[in-house]
């Protein structure tokens, strides 16, 4: 088994780039342990670690946890108070605008009243059209500041381009084509690529950034898309 990558470390906190597929906890007693990126990072640093915020189980990237729970507790309360800017990367179907913000409110199940929810988007390049795949599809990157059940994906769904990958609100029928064509299996194209916060201990500014996805460069190439990447 491959060890998960680590991308910062110090005494407090560690962060991971988290393969699409792998949970951040566990959900249910059925779950594989190899699954769990908490106990597959326990196990490997040998010592306790603390998840302090979610990524949903497709999606791949930066993955904070902290190795104290005093340390979690104050980077937990730094998410809650939007002190910390994410960044995310979207493979979507469609020729995507220059720069758009939605705010359109969600409901995390149909009985709930519906919340305020607020995504910045830049399409970053689009790809044409080509003999493989007739549609066109945009690299967006995504700065959501509220964080509502897959605000992200639901976002852009509601602006008219789904996720590529994503079978739950993509469609499942458009969904296996679309990713056969590319040659990316049955994953979603959505990357958390970077977090910036104030270290909780040392109160110095830290940027962790996930390197380029392999799916991603399958998908756009080494084009226009490469120095975004």
């Amino acid at each position: 088994m491959q060890p998960l990558t680590i991308l910062f470390e110090d005494d407090f906190l560690v962060a991971i780039d988290k393969p699409p597929g792998m949970l951040v906890h566990p959900a249910s007693g059925e779950d594989e342990p190899a699954q769990i990126a908490m106990k597959r990072l326990r196990d490997q640093l040998g010592r306790q670690v603390f998840p302090i915020h979610r990524l949903d189980r497709p999606t791949s990237g930066v993955l904070l946890f902290a190795l104290d729970k005093t340390t979690a507790s104050a980077v937990q309360q730094a998410f809650e108070r939007r002190n910390v800017i994410k960044t995310y990367h979207a493979a979507v179907c469609g020729a995507a605008p220059q720069a758009w913000v939605c705010e359109t409110p969600l409901r995390t199940n149909p009985e709930d009243e519906p919340l305020a929810a607020r995504t910045s988007f830049e399409r970053l390049v689009t790809k044409p059209p080509s003999k493989d795949c007739p549609d066109p599809l945009s690299l967006v990157k995504a700065v959501p500041t509220t964080g509502r059940f897959h605000q992200i994906r639901r976002h852009l769904l509601d602006a008219g381009f789904p996720i590529v990958g994503d079978f739950r609100y993509a469609g499942m029928e458009k969904s296996h084509e679309l990713c056969g064509i590319l040659g990316i299996g049955t994953r979603m194209l959505l990357q958390a690529k970077s977090l910036e916060l104030t270290h909780p201990r040392t109160a110095e500014p830290l940027r962790i950034h996930a390197p380029a996805d392999e799916d991603f460069l399958r998908c756009f190439g080494n084009g226009a898309a490469a120095g975004f990447l």
